[in-house]
């Protein structure tokens, strides 16, 4: 079995495409980039499936970011495949005041989840990157700590369906471009660029099905008068 698994990694790690914009893509960069690109469409149209594929885009990304010295993205990675599976979990189950399945609607974040949010993001950028800078080798500790925090506080709204979210991973996107190149992960780099048009596509649906549904609610309100 161990053979069989460092096979497996040495081919995933191994160059799909030798020279991309002068560095090479690796089969699992590649499987991040197809199965990350599926996922955020797929969350952008309120599809359940998006959770699975996302998991298995965790996992891709786990062993990429390790790969790369990125290790604040490696635990990250980790942690959004448990957050994914409570997303699952809450999408699938629905809301709980209807008998109806998968039918989480979109809200806006309380005054105290903004608060919770902001301040949860701003101390753990502080203490993951204070712990990349001193234990480990990593070269970009902050913006790497930054990303952790920010995409953690995104995911977590994402499963709970608030709207706000799109905001957070649209700035976690404008930090991770640059980086990833730096980092000489161009695919990965051209993915969020990817990532940051379906965050703003997914953002301007969500307004949309949520200006629908108030007036769907607006017009039963008036039938019921």
């Amino acid at each position: 079995m161990g053979k069989i698994m460092d096979a497996l990694l040495d081919w995933m790690n191994s160059a799909a495409v030798p020279n991309l914009f002068g560095s090479p893509v690796s089969w699992i960069e590649v499987i991040g980039f197809v199965t990350g690109a599926a996922c955020v469409y797929g969350v952008a149209r309120q599809k359940l499936w998006s959770w699975p594929v996302g998991i298995v885009n965790n996992l891709a990304f786990m062993i990429l970011f390790l790969g790369a010295g990125l290790y604040g993205d490696t635990v990250l990675q980790v942690i959004f495949g448990v957050v994914g599976a409570y997303g699952w979990f809450n999408w699938m189950r629905g809301n709980r005041n209807t008998s109806a399945k998968d039918d989480l609607p979109i809200r806006d974040a309380s005054r105290r989840e903004t608060v919770w949010a902001i301040g949860a993001t701003a101390a753990a950028t502080a203490v993951v990157g204070i712990v990349l800078a001193v234990e480990t080798n990593s070269t970009v500790p902050w913006p790497d700590a930054f990303i952790l925090a920010a995409s953690l506080v995104a995911t977590w709204g994402q499963a709970k369906k608030i709207l706000q979210q799109w905001y957070v991973w649209i700035v976690v996107d404008v930090v991770s471009i640059p980086l990833y190149f730096v980092k000489g992960l161009t695919l990965t780099a051209i993915l969020y660029i990817g990532f940051l048009a379906l965050c703003v596509y997914g953002l301007v649906d969500w307004k949309r099905v949520r200006r629908l549904e108030a007036q769907e609610q607006a017009s039963e309100g008036v039938v019921l008068v």
